[in-house]
């Protein structure tokens, strides 16, 4: 029997991951940068530029979202530590995305190289 940590490995094996000091270049480089963490990971803080579509709704939002139709885009995604994002470029290659990268260690790796990070304000209703 295969654990949650197998499938991480077996995908991160068909993946391509780019680390943390070549992701800039990447995701300059890239159509969509993409971010598969839960609403209320991205809503505390995100990479710049990102567009949010949880892991466990991906297949749904790509297929629903005609501005991500063309299966040349290129994406770089990103999870908290990259498992999620390892099986989300795993199912968006079956789904016939050509062109899809995980930046390694994920949104924490990104963060503790001190890399800008997008946190929205809370309005004031003083």
């Amino acid at each position: 029997m295969k654990t949650a940590m197998d499938l991480v490995a077996a995908a991160k094996a068909q993946v391509a991951e780019i680390p943390v000091a070549d992701a800039e270049a990447a995701i300059r480089d890239a159509d969509v940068l993409l971010d598969v963490r839960e609403a209320e990971e991205f809503a505390a803080g995100h990479l710049p530029g990102a567009v949010h579509a949880s892991r466990g709704l991906l297949e749904f939002k790509l297929s629903g979202s005609p501005q991500l139709a063309s299966r040349d885009l290129s994406f770089v995604i990103y999870c908290k530590t990259s498992g999620r994002a390892a099986l989300a470029a795993v199912a968006m290659r079956e789904m016939g995305y050509l062109n899809v990268k995980s930046i390694a260690g994920g949104f924490d790796a990104w963060a503790a190289a001190g890399k800008p990070v997008h946190k929205p304000e809370l309005p004031s209703f003083d």
